[in-house]
């Protein structure tokens, strides 16, 4: 096996370990260990270009399905277009204030105050979107790993020695 190889490996292993910690980018840590192998593989703007270009619009997918999946459940149970809004700005305020932790609650806070605060809707319906949120983010968790085995899998078959 190929250094390129080890290299990509062990960088997508820990990027694949790193999915479900909130505070780690585990999407860009994949990238930059294609990118770095891309280049310790003798970088042919072809061959290695084209597979970066495809793995860099993965990537981009796997980053706005994870950011928006929290957004899509709120609306998909019923929520408003102020509670997905509010699920989003959660999110980033609860990650900034409360990391890690906050990435998980904040979504869910924000989708619930929106309905509460701006819709004014009845605390059993806000949190109906509330919940659609929860089922949203760990939908968006699922959907990323799956992103991250694909990522990884490209990656190998790229890298493979031939």
């Amino acid at each position: 096996m190929s250094l390129p190889f080890w290299v990509f490996l062990i960088v997508w292993l820990v990027g694949l370990g790193s999915t479900f910690l909130p505070v780690v980018p585990a999407t860009l840590i994949i990238f930059a260990g294609a990118a770095t192998a891309a280049l310790l593989d003798g970088f042919q703007w072809g061959a290695d270009g084209l597979f970066l270009l495809v793995f860099l619009l993965l990537t981009v997918l796997a980053m706005v399905v994870d950011n928006a999946a929290s957004a899509w459940g709120a609306r998909k149970y019923g929520g408003s277009r102020q509670a997905m809004w509010g699920a989003l700005a959660g999110g980033i305020v609860g990650g900034l204030l409360l990391p890690p932790l906050g990435l998980f609650l904040g979504p869910p806070a924000g989708a619930f105050l929106a309905e509460l605060l701006l819709v004014r809707r009845p605390v059993n319906e806000a949190l109906a979107s509330t919940w659609g949120t929860v089922v949203g983010l760990f939908t968006g968790l699922g959907a990323k790993f799956a992103l991250h085995l694909l990522l990884g899998a490209y990656g190998l078959w790229h890298f493979w020695p031939r």
